[in-house]
């Protein structure tokens, strides 16, 4: 006499092999993704004070000694505001300075005036954290 269990054969997925795979991919993303954020190099000035990170900072400027680029765009002082309005920017929007500590002060100045006279207000200036003693 034939059981239930030997009349039908359950048949069911073996999940553990994706798992495996979908954890090996997701620990490839996590170690390249912050490898892709950032193309150009500058030294921060550090902090010692950590502040909130803000989900809306949608545009970026780097600034080094000699150059001046926004999004990995290069342009000049003169072109900054024309391509913030030509990349449909809010003037109410947060913009961060990613400065290098050895820039001097006068080109900052000169930055947030800019941006200021082009009617964007809200500036914010990156830092890195010091390390603890």
């Amino acid at each position: 006499m034939l059981t239930h269990s030997d009349e039908q054969e359950l048949s069911e997925i073996n999940v553990t092999p994706f798992i495996d795979i979908m954890l090996v991919l997701l620990i490839i993303f996590m170690v390249v993704a912050p490898l892709i954020t950032s193309s150009v190099k500058v030294e921060l000035p550090q902090s010692s004070s950590s502040a909130k990170s803000d989900e809306n900072k949608l545009f970026i400027l780097y600034i080094n000694e000699n150059e001046l680029s926004l999004n990995d765009t290069k342009l000049t002082l003169n072109e900054l505001i024309p391509s913030l309005k030509a990349k449909s920017v809010q003037q109410d929007e947060l913009i961060y300075l990613y400065i290098d500590k050895l820039v001097p002060y006068e080109r900052l100045a000169s930055i947030i005036n800019e941006l200021k006279n082009g009617g964007f207000h809200k500036i914010a200036l990156a830092t890195q954290i010091k390390n603890a003693p």
